[in-house]
């Protein structure tokens, strides 16, 4: 524990350093004081800013970082509801402030990653025991059965009501934790550290099954199955680990679906969402939304109706297709891939999708799980939530995306390393990386 906190860097550095920590630590929680830390982290950047340590602002690496939130600005000039318009910038500032902040400040974030995700992970696993704890609690003092624990009153948002956080979106950081300890167990050799962490990612896992969001068990099955023995393991090694990861996972996933909670989620739920609206029906499914949002883009697919207008535009859509429920709680299309492609046409969804596709060209270059994990999880989430429209998910997008991309740096004094220079690291981390796996 006292490694994590103590560091052989300059002062600025090391409060740099303790601010990313607090940034983290904060996340699973209100993001008031996600907002209060990262201000603070700014006005540090600009006191001790030096212009030796800049990092270059205008590339193509930033531009794709900051890509969201500069179609959100370009498509707010034909935008014809400008005031939500610029509430939609208030609600991703983040996703153009950490790119910038990461670019000014001299901390190297490859050389202290694993420390803060270390903490990541411990603060995810303290804040599930907590949940399960309250649960409990309630459990017991209205003396129902412990079995209730696998009941919808105790699953998916009924589970995280008590740190105020979307199922999905906590999901999302237990799963950026999880996979950075299943890294952290497979290549550590410390049998203390790999027994620890191993508890703590069973815990993780728990969480994840108990908030039961099916964007993200999709994502674990794809990192247990296909990332980690690709990434990890090469030859025999690899073979076994597949073997014995799918063969878990369908024993794991049966017994999971024995629960009638976790079946009527994860299987009538799922079918109830993928279904046409039928005459007479309360509940109005994803598709319908979707089909609705897909309506609306191609009367204007090139660029879009602008920022700020989906709701206003769903709205008309959802009453005259008598989708009443939809229309009272003034739902989203439920798809950050049709919403914005809604607002900022097929350019802007080019645009989405190439970023995209840059995360996950760069975590697999770098066989980073981690990182890969958090693209992954973007890239299923975006399918079924409006991840950018809600601050839980843009803050979480706008830190990690920029926090991975400008981990791939490793400094030379104040240098930035040249491409020559970076395909050496890579290719020593890749070496290193093969030889600790072959046991």
């Amino acid at each position: 524990m006292a490694a994590l906190f103590n560091i052989k860097d300059s002062l600025a550095n090391k409060i740099s350093y303790y601010h990313l920590m607090a940034l983290l630590v904060s996340l699973p929680f209100d993001l008031f004081y996600s907002h209060l830390i990262l201000i603070s982290y700014v006005i540090h950047t600009l006191i001790h800013l030096k212009k030796e340590h800049i990092k270059p602002i205008f590339n193509t690496r930033v531009f794709a970082l900051q890509s969201v939130f500069l179609l959100t600005v370009c498509s707010t000039i034909y935008s014809f509801n400008k005031p939500e318009a610029f509430n939609e910038w208030g609600k991703q500032i983040t996703i153009l402030v950490f790119p910038l902040v990461f670019c000014l400040n001299p901390l190297d974030i490859r050389k202290y990653q694993p420390k803060l995700l270390q903490t990541f992970a411990w603060v995810c696993t303290a804040t599930v025991i907590y949940l399960y704890a309250d649960a409990f609690i309630t459990i017991r003092h209205y003396r129902l059965s412990w079995s209730t624990i696998f009941s919808d009153r105790f699953t998916n948002h009924n589970f995280s009501e008590p740190i105020d956080m979307h199922a999905t979106f906590f999901s999302m950081q237990l799963m950026v934790a999880l996979a950075y300890l299943l890294s952290y167990i497979i290549r550590e050799r410390n049998s203390f550290g790999r027994l620890f962490n191993f508890v703590c990612c069973l815990i993780l896992t728990a969480g994840i099954i108990q908030l039961s969001s099916k964007s993200i068990l999709l994502a674990l099955v794809i990192i247990i199955n296909v990332a980690i023995p690709w990434f990890l393991f090469r030859g025999r090694a690899r073979v076994k680990f597949i073997i014995a990861s799918m063969s878990l996972t369908i024993f794991v996933g049966s017994a999971i679906l024995a629960f009638p909670t976790f079946k009527y989620r994860l299987g009538t739920l799922l079918k109830a969402d993928l279904a046409e609206q039928t005459v007479g029906e309360t509940y109005d499914s994803r598709l319908t939304r979707w089909e609705t949002t897909f309506e609306l883009i191609k009367k204007k697919p090139l660029i879009g109706y602008g920022a700020g207008t989906e709701i206003g535009l769903l709205q008309d859509g959802f009453y005259r297709k008598k989708m009443y429920d939809s229309f009272l709680q003034r739902l989203n299309g439920h798809s950050e891939y049709l919403s914005i492609a809604l607002k900022s046409g097929i350019i802007g969804l080019l645009v989405y999708l190439a970023t995209i596709a840059m995360g996950f060209k760069t975590s697999t270059t770098r066989k980073d799980l981690p990182f890969f994990a958090f693209i992954t999880v973007i890239a299923l989430v975006s399918v079924s939530e409006n991840l950018l429209d809600v601050d839980k998910g843009t803050f979480f997008y706008a830190f990690f995306f920029s926090f991975f991309m400008f981990s791939v740096e490793k400094r030379q004094g104040n240098q930035i390393p040249g491409s020559g220079e970076l395909k050496i690291i890579i290719a020593e981390e890749k070496v290193l990386t093969e030889a600790q796996i072959q046991y």
